[in-house]
C-alpha cells in the first residue's frame, strides 16, 4: 500500500473555509483576511470571518463623527 499515491498536497493544505458569520464556503486566500503576517501562508494565519462580513461589522460598529450625537451628561 503506497501512501504517497493516496495523499495529495491538496489534502494537506486548506483551500476553502466556511465563514462563521454567514456560513458560506469561500476561498481561503481570496475570501479571508490574514491575521498573522509573520508566519507563512498557513491556514491558521487566516481569520474565520470572511472579508464581506468583516466589512459589514466594521461599518455598523463605526462611531459617528458628530460629537453631539454621542454626548452624555457627565456623572460626577
Amino acid at each position: 500500500m503506497e501512501l504517497d499515491s493516496q495523499i495529495k498536497l491538496g489534502h494537506l493544505l486548506l483551500y476553502d473555509r466556511k465563514c462563521r458569520v454567514c456560513g458560506e464556503v469561500k476561498n481561503l486566500i481570496d475570501g479571508f483576511y490574514r491575521t498573522r503576517k509573520d508566519r507563512g501562508p498557513v491556514a491558521s494565519s487566516y481569520s474565520y470571518e470572511c472579508k464581506d462580513c468583516t466589512i459589514k461589522r466594521v461599518i455598523t460598529s463605526r462611531i459617528t463623527s458628530d460629537i453631539f450625537d454621542r454626548w452624555e451628561y457627565p456623572d460626577w
